[in-house]
């Protein structure tokens, strides 16, 4: 995987979390940290800053001193009890003064899990640090949050999105579009590990990257044929707009809450639309959502969204 492939290996090599980044790296050259947490969106650069700062303290005892658990695999009681008990109990190797666990995916443990790692925390805190990451800092107990120093990790910028997925590119030989690479970052959302995924998945079926083929092997529609389907619902009525819809989702392979969630990204750049249009859509858009989390008949609720901004575009 490319994403393992470019990760970085050192606090200082990680872009697009200035803020992070530069208290991190307070705490490499002091050798040691307290408990952490780091919360923030997924592909922001969690996992790789935790493991990037383990390796800059211990350096070669870096594998002998830190355990990486996904939480998420293990998060039950008993896990927190045997696993991650016994290796806070055990002596650092390789004269490090402390060691590691990394909880990845922390907000997936139970309650009583929590528990259990807290009172870890207390007794094991001379020889034993904690770093956890979630996406929900609120799904973790207070007790545990109030023990640690938290990261706010937000999303990667456009920008930086862009100029790393311009560097792997170049660096793995593949020729990237310019217009693809802006198509890449509009579908990544600030998630960086999914900007090189995408790169990657195009680039296994031509090493020359255009903007269509970064679509197509995304499952996303490109904004103009969202457009082209709201245009249709204003122009050409119900049926034309429906037929147009089916298209979307076969030729780009959605599903429906893809394609919702699509639309309400695109309709707020579409120019024909009035303020109080997208309003009503926005509305009509959470409910079809909704309804389709919950099990509604995907073809029947997109035909009432269809028919739905039909009517408001009409009037």
């Amino acid at each position: 995987m490319w994403v393992e492939k470019h990760r970085p290996k050192s606090v200082g090599d990680i872009r697009g979390q200035a803020a992070v980044v530069n208290r991190l790296e307070v705490y490499a050259e002091s050798g040691t940290f307290p408990h952490m947490l780091f919360a923030g969106p997924p592909g922001t650069g969690k996992t790789t800053a935790a493991l990037a700062l383990t390796r800059d303290v211990f350096t070669d005892s870096f594998q002998e001193n830190t355990l990486e658990m996904n939480a998420s695999d293990e998060r039950g009681l008993e896990s927190i009890r045997t696993k991650v008990k016994q290796f806070a109990r055990s002596a650092p190797l390789g004269g490090a003064t402390f060691k590691v666990i990394f909880l990845d995916e922390a907000d997936a443990l139970t309650p009583d899990a929590q528990g259990a790692l807290r009172r870890i925390m207390e007794q094991y805190s001379g020889t034993c640090r904690f770093i956890l990451s979630c996406n929900y800092s609120s799904k973790i107990i207070e007790p545990i949050q109030s023990r640690c120093a938290v990261f706010r990790f937000r999303p990667i910028a456009s920008d930086q999105v862009a100029e790393e997925v311009r560097r792997i590119a170049a660096a793995e030989g593949i020729e990237l579009d310019d217009d693809a690479c802006d198509a890449i970052v509009h579908v990544s959302l600030g998630d960086l590990r999914k900007a090189i995924t995408a790169l990657q998945v195009a680039a296994s079926l031509d090493t020359h990257i255009t903007r269509a083929l970064v679509y197509e092997t995304t499952a996303t529609a490109p904004p103009e044929a969202l457009h082209g389907f709201v245009l249709a619902c204003k122009q050409d009525g119900f049926h034309p707009a429906r037929r147009r819809l089916r298209d979307i989702l076969d030729q780009y392979g959605l599903a429906g809450t893809d394609f919702v969630n699509q639309l309400h990204r695109s309709v707020f750049d579409i120019e024909f639309i009035s303020e109080r249009q997208k309003l009503d859509l926005t509305e009509t858009m959470a409910e079809i959502d909704f309804r389709l989390v919950e099990g509604g008949g995907e073809a029947l609720q997109l035909d009432a969204l269809c028919s739905r901004l039909c009517q408001m575009l009409a009037d």
